[in-house]
């Protein structure tokens, strides 16, 4: 099992992904990594879904996620469970992920109902990490969903903080927008699953 502290922000990408992939890589950004994620949702079969937001619903629920490395061939299969704390506006001030290694997905799977918990959606994505200079963009394109960009805080490189962070990724001048740094794709997606979603 391993605990994993860090910030991150999260942004929507302005243009398609192939235009945006030339414009990073105009920029010096090199590919580092590739990986394909599949996050199945579980939730406790008791929560009263109609008296919850989002967020609080999301707090509850743990992951069985599958990563398939593009470039490495490596598959990392894991149970996790987030615990992310909010400002009064919505913005991430930090988070840590609790994870454990499993062996195989459909046993975790069948663990989690055992123990009442059930599926309540799933989000397929296809990630590449681009980097220069030790700075790392992981591109997210979410399947029926946003195309986004994750970055994560970098002690190594100085770039301990949100504010950095945003500091960084607008001196890079790419076409993203800048209203909201940190998009919830999980809330975005449960909101459709839930009916509760406006554009």
């Amino acid at each position: 099992m391993s605990l994993k502290e860090s910030n991150e922000i999260t942004v929507k990408i302005k243009c398609e992904l192939n235009e945006f992939y030339k414009i990073i890589e105009e920029k010096g950004f090199k590919i580092v990594d590739k990986f394909s994620m599949n996050d199945t949702y579980f939730i406790p079969e008791t929560l009263k879904l109609e008296k919850m937001n989002t967020r609080e619903i999301l707090q509850k629920a743990v992951l069985v996620r599958d990563i398939r490395g593009k470039i490495s061939n490596r598959e990392n299969k894991i149970i996790t469970f987030k615990i992310k704390n909010f400002d009064k506006s919505g913005n991430i001030l930090n988070q840590e992920a609790i994870n454990c290694e499993i062996l195989k997905i459909e046993d975790a799977k069948k663990l989690l109902k055992a123990i009442g918990y059930k599926e309540i959606m799933n989000i397929k994505e296809n990630d590449i990490v681009y980097e220069k200079d030790g700075f790392k963009l992981a591109i997210k394109d979410i399947k029926d969903g946003d195309n986004l960009i994750e970055i994560e805080t970098e002690e190594k490189e100085g770039i301990d903080t949100i504010e950095k962070l945003i500091q960084k990724v607008n001196e890079i001048e790419i076409p993203i927008y800048t209203d909201n740094y940190f998009v919830k794709k999980a809330e975005i997606e449960l909101d459709k699953v839930l009916n509760r979603y406006e554009k």
